[in-house]
């Protein structure tokens, strides 16, 4: 009898309307590929993503003019995702191994570093231009 408690649970969450949209279309298609393809022919519609909160953080986004070098950004990372450039005194971020914590933005005193609303980051390449942030 002790699965009484979870069976209630499952039925609770089984009735519970979902948080998120359901993306990128109401019905899962037999191939992504075909459906983008009639998405761009006009011929099906995406659902529109969901409205982002406030303060959402997002990609990251890097203002390199404003930079003044300091690399407190590359110390407080936790991830350590941002490497600096010596060259050019600049930093370079990796998207793939941010865990969108903010600290970098809070630290930096030229305030060069900003959270963006981008969240559809999904790619197959780790190291795509896309996903490091220069």
């Amino acid at each position: 009898m002790s699965f009484l408690p979870t069976m209630g649970e499952v039925l609770k969450q089984f009735l519970k309307k979902p948080a998120t949209n359901l993306f990128p279309s109401k019905y899962l298609p037999r191939s992504v590929t075909g459906f983008l393809g009639q998405v761009s022919e006009g011929k099906a519609e995406i659902n529109p993503t969901i409205s982002i909160p406030e303060n959402f953080r997002g990609k990251i986004v890097y203002d390199r003019d404003a930079c003044i070098g300091c690399k407190i950004c590359t110390r407080m990372c936790p991830a350590n995702a941002i490497e600096f450039i010596k060259e050019t005194k600049t930093v370079r971020i990796y998207v793939t191994q941010c865990i969108f914590c903010s600290q970098c933005n809070d630290v930096c005193p030229a305030n060069c570093l900003h959270m963006s609303s981008e969240f559809t980051l999904a790619n197959e390449n780790r190291y795509d231009e896309s996903l490091i942030v220069e």
